[in-house]
């Protein structure tokens, strides 16, 4: 039995999640690798001719294939139908909704991290790990758990873990927070999976591997078209412009694909569902210094002042993120954030993080 632990690691087969299994190895750490299983090709459909990213069975075999070579164990967990009724189905109600969603969130707070920590306890293992670019840590004085950026900062995912629990962090080590990319890939080298370290990496949203969701949500639901279709674009004091396709088949800020042409460049401003009408706005109509949040979670601190607290707010998982205040209200069920600067399509569904230095204070869904 190692004296430093059992740990659970999630193995998608890629390069960053494969050097995080061995490198808890070679720490001395017992390691049981497991991949999950949360779509197929042939539920998402899409153009791609095969399956391809975290899920494809060529995928799992190369996480097995090397947890294997190093005396791992491995596993693989079937969460298809959970993953379908939680994230799927809400990247679906959500553009339905009119607004944009953010599904690595949602699978990342209530779907992989669920999923580890059950089976970590059917195992026996006390700790989760994943090959995320962040780094976790408890603080000494309010013994709370806090995620905070990884030194890489171009591969930084902390902007997507704001939704992790105490109880959750508690049990989780990040091993690859405090190193750069270029480090890992050379790890795999030394350890000969030339091939592993030069693997491409997959930014589209891993059920839509065509990174067409207006196709997507057609499919998930065929009579959407029909029922969408024909709504107005307007401009932003009620003109009317012309027709669209339907509201669920633009987002915020939207400047491309838009099938109008006014003789200038011009972007989605505003959604209204109600009425299936879609405003179009010049680029600086976009611009908003405040914004509320809902669904909160708070990590660094247990609540936020009612006096606020300055941070640099990030509504965007590449945004560089803009100095801001927060500050509670509705007794704390939305974070009222006040930008000093305006920011640029500020985009309801998404999710708003919140920094203080380099910890995730918390975050929450773009109201």
């Amino acid at each position: 039995m190692s004296k430093k632990g059992k740990v659970l690691v999630a193995m998608s087969g890629g390069l960053d999640s494969t050097v995080a299994a061995v490198m808890l190895k070679e720490q001395g750490y017992d390691v049981i690798g497991l991949t999950m299983k949360t779509w197929d090709y042939e539920t998402s459909g899409g153009k791609n001719s095969k399956e391809t990213g975290c899920c494809s069975l060529d995928s799992i075999n190369d996480a097995r294939s090397i947890a294997v070579e190093h005396g791992i164990h491995h596993t693989i967990l079937d969460i298809r139908q959970e993953f379908g009724g939680k994230v799927i189905q809400n990247f679906v109600e959500e553009y339905i909704a009119g607004r944009t969603p953010n599904p690595c969130v949602l699978c990342n707070t209530h779907i992989k991290w669920e999923a580890l920590l059950k089976r970590a306890d059917m195992l026996d293992c006390e700790f989760i790990a994943t090959g995320h670019y962040a780094s976790i840590r408890q603080d000494e004085d309010s013994k709370r758990y806090i995620i905070s950026r990884g030194k890489d900062l171009n591969k930084d995912q902390s902007y997507v873990l704001w939704g992790i629990s105490q109880e959750c962090m508690k049990r989780t080590i990040l091993p690859l927070g405090n190193y750069h990319k270029p480090e890992i890939r050379q790890m795999a080298i030394d350890w000969g999976y030339h091939e592993l370290a030069n693997k491409s990496e997959s930014y589209e949203i891993c059920f839509i591997p065509d990174n067409d969701y207006r196709s997507f949500l057609k499919r998930q639901d065929p009579t959407l078209e029909a029922k969408v279709d024909g709504g107005l674009f307007k401009d932003t004091k009620g003109n009317i412009l012309g027709n669209h396709r339907g509201y669920p088949f633009y987002t915020i800020g939207q400047r491309k694909g838009l099938e109008i042409a006014l003789g200038h460049p011009i972007y989605v401003v505003e959604i209204d569902k109600e009425t299936n009408t879609v405003y179009l706005g010049e680029e600086e109509e976009l611009q908003s210094r405040t914004m509320n949040v809902g669904f909160i979670n708070l990590q660094k601190y247990a609540s936020i002042p009612d006096a606020g607290l300055d941070v640099l707010a990030k509504i965007r998982y590449k945004d560089s993120g803009e100095m801001a205040k927060i500050a509670p209200e509705q007794n704390g069920t939305v974070i009222k954030t006040d930008f000093v600067h305006s920011v640029k399509a500020i985009t309801p569904g998404q999710s708003a993080v919140w920094y203080e230095g380099e910890d995730v204070i918390g975050g929450g869904h773009i109201l």
